[in-house]
């Protein structure tokens, strides 16, 4: 009993699957957490307290700024 599908070749992968794509990652970063540590403070300050509504809206506001332009001076990098 031979098996009929062992004639046939096996499918190889292209050599360049290994590479990431693109080369040149981001460097790391912890504007995303701040940018979701002040949504979750600005949601929590919607129900409990202007002052927590307020700390969540200015680390919104800095980690987005901050984050932004982390990505204007990569794209002027390269």
């Amino acid at each position: 009993m031979s098996n009929p599908a062992s004639n046939e070749r096996p499918v190889r992968a292209p050599l360049d699957w290994n590479t990431p794509k693109p080369e040149n990652l981001a460097k790391p970063t912890w504007w995303p957490a701040a940018l979701a540590f002040g949504a979750t403070l600005t949601a929590w300050g919607l129900i409990t307290s202007a002052v927590v509504l307020v700390i969540g809206l200015a680390i919104v506001i800095v980690s987005l700024a901050g984050w932004i332009g982390d990505i204007c001076h990569e794209r002027n990098e390269h």
